[in-house]
């Protein structure tokens, strides 16, 4: 089945391969990054649709990440993948997505304005693909599967900033949202495994800030050193470039 588009759903082609692949796609293969692009961009939407927290679709990419950074794409089916990665981190993040509904909404993904599936031998030969394929995610990850994301950093550092800014110009400009919603794209790609989740939430806001020319009062450090002792210019300048790659990706993908 071609998951790329709207398709038949075929229960065989989402089990979970025999083989195992020691070598991931993460950084050995740079050519399939738009393809985890848009595998990723699939769990986001399922999230939606699923009701899910931002904190839950997060780690469902991070999982994905992680599992793709240890083998290959082409040893398994990265649409199952990503199911299971959705159903794990449900559980991982404390709300739990029975895996009728994962199945149903990825379902409509790829057949938009069909039926639900019956629960027919089909749809039960793809609920267990769905559930090994989880045990496999935990075992290639050693059941490591808690990870610290930059959301808490980043709301910590706009209460922060919000403070420094007069209320009228901070109100006039979508800073936070913006910050959001750029962080929210970096679960695109494998950058978010790839940087500390500290210097993300402040390129996040570095790159919101300036967007809208927001300045902050001028101080013998600068406000994000003042944030994260550690990071430094060059970090920031890593994390946007990374983003924007993922930007440019993206226009590949349409």
């Amino acid at each position: 089945m071609d998951m790329q588009g709207p398709s038949a759903y075929s229960t065989a082609s989402l089990r979970v391969a025999g083989r195992r692949d020691s070598g991931g796609d993460i950084a050995a293969d740079p050519s399939l990054d738009t393809k985890h692009f848009r595998v990723c961009r699939f769990i986001m939407e399922t999230g939606v649709k699923l009701c899910m927290r931002s904190v839950p679709v997060a780690t469902a990419c991070v999982l994905y990440h992680r599992f793709f950074e240890r083998v290959s794409i082409h040893a398994y089916e990265p649409y199952l993948v990503a199911m299971s990665c959705v159903y794990l981190a449900g559980k991982v993040e404390e709300q739990h997505i029975r895996t009728r509904d994962i199945i149903n909404v990825s379902h409509r993904y790829f057949n938009s304005g069909s039926t639900p599936l019956e629960c027919d031998k089909e749809f039960w030969d793809l609920r267990d693909s769905v559930v090994q394929c989880e045990l496999l995610i935990l075992r290639q990850l050693n059941f490591q599967v808690s990870f610290e994301h930059p959301h808490k950093y980043l709301l910590h550092y706009l209460l922060s900033v919000k403070s420094l800014v007069n209320r009228h110009a901070w109100s006039r400009t979508p800073v936070a949202e913006t910050s959001w919603a750029l962080l929210r794209d970096c679960y695109h790609g494998a950058m978010v495994i790839c940087h500390r989740p500290q210097h993300i939430a402040i390129a996040m806001l570095y790159l919101a800030l300036n967007s809208y020319g927001v300045e902050l009062p001028a101080g013998e450090r600068e406000w994000w050193q003042v944030l994260c002792d550690d990071v430094m210019k060059a970090d920031i300048d890593a994390v946007i470039a990374d983003l924007l790659q993922l930007y440019d990706m993206e226009a590949k993908c349409i």
